[in-house]
């Protein structure tokens, strides 16, 4: 998954409390930590007018991912501290119920968390595309059964110098034909910025 790279230095809004109103600038530097409040405040700050992340490049990288491609994967939307994935349903991937319905592999929902986690934290270094990174810990709560396509939205929560965390959530249209959330999950990443 290629090199790192260093956080540029540049000044960034901090946010207090719950709303995205700006209480002030720092100056940034390399390994600064980033919550999820000022990750989202670059994500509307630049809005369609600011600097746009190389999505081709990384959905060519999904597209030549030996798994990725298998599991047919599709990287949606990439903004700041944001990921959103899909994966097609496939029977393939079920766990086959005699007379039953087939649902998704559970395991499925869990690399879907761990992958989009992995690009919204990508998103946190100076170039994603060259960003060095590696689960440290991986949890999923599984809700209910998927029995349809699927949809992980990831959202960092920190991204410091040597460490993110994620917040995922995954859905799947249910039998009855509404969107339904069938997993959520968190992660941590070792973040190498700046070495091997």
């Amino acid at each position: 998954m290629g090199g790192s790279e260093c956080v540029p230095e540049a000044e960034r809004s901090e946010h207090g409390g719950d709303g995205p109103e700006r209480t002030g600038e720092s100056e940034r530097t390399d390994g600064a930590e980033r919550t999820g409040e000022a990750v989202r405040a670059d994500r509307d700050d630049r809005g369609e007018q600011g600097e746009a992340l190389d999505l081709d490049g990384l959905r060519q990288f999904v597209r030549e991912h030996g798994l990725f491609s298998w599991l047919g994967l599709e990287l949606e939307a990439l903004e700041p501290g944001y990921a959103v994935l899909a994966a097609p349903y496939d029977e393939k991937i079920t766990n086959h119920a005699e007379g039953g319905e087939d649902n998704v592999h559970g395991g499925i929902a869990a690399t879907l968390i761990d992958t989009a986690s992995g690009f919204a934290l990508r998103t946190t270094f100076e170039q994603p595309e060259r960003a060095a990174l590696t689960t440290t810990d991986l949890h999923v709560s599984y809700l209910r059964p998927a029995t349809d396509d699927l949809r992980v939205e990831a959202e960092v929560v920190r991204a410091g110098g040597s460490m993110g965390v994620t917040e995922a959530s995954v859905t799947s249209t249910a039998p009855d034909g509404e969107k339904r959330e069938v997993a959520t999950g968190s992660t941590s990443y070792r973040l190498f910025r700046g070495e091997r």
